[in-house]
């Protein structure tokens, strides 16, 4: 469905029903206007709300100082990958946490955790930081962007009839952080950043095999049950079945 139709016409549902209901008109009218800028952010709006996201996530997690273990390690494999994603400065750190994830935001921010920094080699993590690299290269994090503050313009409008309506708050935008790193990319998209992965290892004479092992540890850990970033189809060894297709294409 095209978003910017879907959005457009969620701002003009709630005006309507602010009209038959006499509920607070202006702010009705502010939120419909949300959920319309909603389908046409900027590249700037994007990188403005995402660098509001990641700071307020970044705040909230214990972050691993420069000092430490998994700092030194992820940027010795990143220098690997480069730091610019078509223009995008990357931007990377590990939060401190025994969850297995990652996760990146449209504006280059990066952020891996530790949990599967330890369950993971430096050729594995660089496959996993390949394919967070393409969700940005490919502009799947932007749209993930939109649909998260198309939602939050609809909380909005849910909430203008207690006349509350405002800019975005710091709660607000961890929220739309949060959203970010639990969206749910289409089968496609997932794919297509595995591929964007393999071929940026090919690029730059990393080994891919990493890409196949990363995914079937995924496929493992998950015991059918894949949750987070790892919860999107295909399914982790589907995933890591596609990689091996393309190594064996390239000899």
């Amino acid at each position: 469905m095209n978003f910017r139709v879907t959005a457009i016409a969620v701002g003009i549902t709630v005006l309507l029903s602010g009209c038959q209901n006499g509920l607070n008109t202006n702010a009705l009218l502010d939120s419909g206007s949300q959920a319309y800028k909603a389908a046409t952010l900027t590249d700037q709006d994007v990188k403005n709300m995402t660098d509001g996201a990641c700071k307020e996530m970044d705040a909230g997690s214990n972050i691993a100082s420069a000092k430490s273990k998994y700092t030194k390690r992820l940027n010795k494999i990143a220098k690997n990958l480069g730091n610019n994603i078509n223009g995008t400065p990357a931007n990377y750190k590990v939060y401190l946490t025994s969850d297995v994830n990652a996760w990146a935001m449209a504006n280059g921010c990066i952020r891996v955790y530790s949990g599967l920094m330890d369950m993971m080699n430096d050729d594995e993590i660089e496959g996993v930081l390949g394919h967070e690299m393409g969700h940005v290269a490919l502009g799947h994090t932007k749209k993930a962007m939109q649909v998260a503050y198309s939602a939050a313009a609809a909380h909005t409008a849910a909430g203008a009839a207690g006349g509350v309506v405002g800019q975005l708050s710091s709660t607000q935008l961890a929220d739309l952080g949060e959203d970010l790193i639990n969206a749910q990319f289409s089968q496609k998209q997932e794919s297509d950043a595995d591929d964007y992965s393999y071929d940026l290892l090919k690029k730059r004479k990393l080994p891919v095999k990493g890409l196949v092992t990363a995914f079937e540890k995924l496929a493992k850990l998950s015991g059918g049950s894949e949750k987070s970033l790892f919860s999107s189809h295909p399914p982790s060894q589907e995933r890591a079945d596609h990689m091996k297709e393309r190594m064996a294409q390239d000899k």
